[in-house]
């Protein structure tokens, strides 16, 4: 049984950086609000809440973004960050629409790049409910993403659950993973591959590990993924989620809720989308699947999920390296504020350049 609220929010305050703490105190609030007690998901005050900002042509501190559909069957979008230097301004001192979109057009219709570099595909968080490419806390994300990596990111607006479930969010993984492939400005280096990493947190992580499955499944490489907090579950209970249930943001009966909102409506969690490796998943032993960076908060309460998750890939043979930092919390690499949040980064960094080549 979790605690009560106020002993758990005295408790949180003592660990949490106070800004931090208000982030992730107003998401909370926020989804309580959203999700109904039969299953329905109020997706009008979903998207009137969400602090959103848009695409800028124009960089900002050295870094530009465009919104892109790749899928109009389904309404698929990806936001494109890429590293540029700002346009130069005339010498009227105007600066005309041209001048600020130039630079993406070029890049999408351009060469493979002579250097090699990374193409991190992300998949945001929100418990397959929330948030999309456009969300703040992401944008910023994807930004030090790219600085980071020197590279591309590509955001994808995956569809949401309940509207639509299993295996909506999957596929539209695997659709931009295979756009990406499609697309020669994406590739880099003296042989011209896409350099590929795949990346999320919570629920994004989730899913960037089922497309890395199916990649490895189809031949396709994957050069690493980037897990963080990945969103995993199962129907018998972690010791972390009885233990820690409610005491930092979330509660077990949270994620049962968007489980339920995601699988399909006779599925339990043990079906393999939330549960990759239990009674009904598939092993990776013999597969070609991607090294792995995962990243895990201690007071997470799926952390125990995650930690598991990361052993069963090594017993099939995989290469894996776990960030556990024992003392954050969820959310806690939304803001620069921790040092949790800048050892991770670094660790982020190093992968990325190990596995380039």
């Amino acid at each position: 049984m979790a605690g009560s609220d106020e002993v758990n929010r005295n408790e949180c305050k003592t660990v949490v950086p106070l800004n931090t703490w208000v982030l992730i105190s107003n998401f909370k609030v926020a989804y309580n609000m959203l999700r109904r007690p039969d299953g329905t998901f109020d997706r009008d005050l979903a998207e009137y809440l969400d602090r959103r900002t848009p695409a800028n042509a124009h960089p900002t501190e050295g870094v530009a973004s465009f919104d892109h559909v790749i899928d109009n069957s389904v309404g698929l979008g990806v936001r494109i960050y890429r590293a540029v230097a700002p346009a130069p301004v005339p010498a009227n001192g105007a600066v005309g629409a041209a001048a600020a979109t130039l630079p993406i057009l070029e890049f999408l219709t351009g060469a493979p790049s002579a250097d090699p570099l990374p193409v991190i595909i992300f998949f945001h968080g929100g418990s397959f409910a929330h948030s999309s490419s456009s969300t703040l806390i992401y944008d910023h994300l994807c930004r030090r993403l790219v600085k980071l990596s020197k590279g591309v990111v590509i955001s994808v607006d995956y569809r949401r659950a309940p509207e639509h479930r299993y295996p909506c969010a999957y596929d539209d993984g695997w659709t931009a993973l295979k756009w990406a492939l499609a697309q020669p400005c994406l590739r880099s280096g003296a042989d011209a591959r896409l350099r590929v990493f795949l990346s999320g947190d919570s629920s994004g992580g989730n899913i960037a590990h089922h497309v890395a499955a199916r990649a490895a499944g189809e031949g396709i490489k994957i050069y690493g993924n980037i897990l963080l907090n990945a969103m995993f579950g199962g129907t018998e209970r972690a010791e972390s989620e009885r233990r820690l249930d409610g005491k930092y943001f979330v509660t077990i009966q949270d994620r049962d809720w968007y489980w339920k909102a995601y699988l399909p409506e006779d599925a339990d969690r043990d079906h393999p989308a939330c549960n990759p490796f239990g009674p009904n998943g598939r092993r990776l032993k013999g597969l070609p699947f991607t090294k792995s960076l995962i990243i895990v908060s201690g007071l997470d309460l799926t952390c125990d999920r995650q930690l598991a998750y990361a052993d069963e890939l090594r017993e099939d043979g995989h290469d894996v390296k776990v960030v556990h930092r024992e003392k954050a919390t969820i959310g806690f690499y939304l803001l620069s504020n921790t040092d949790h949040y800048h050892e991770v980064m670094e660790e982020i960094t190093d992968f990325l350049q190990a596995n380039l080549i």
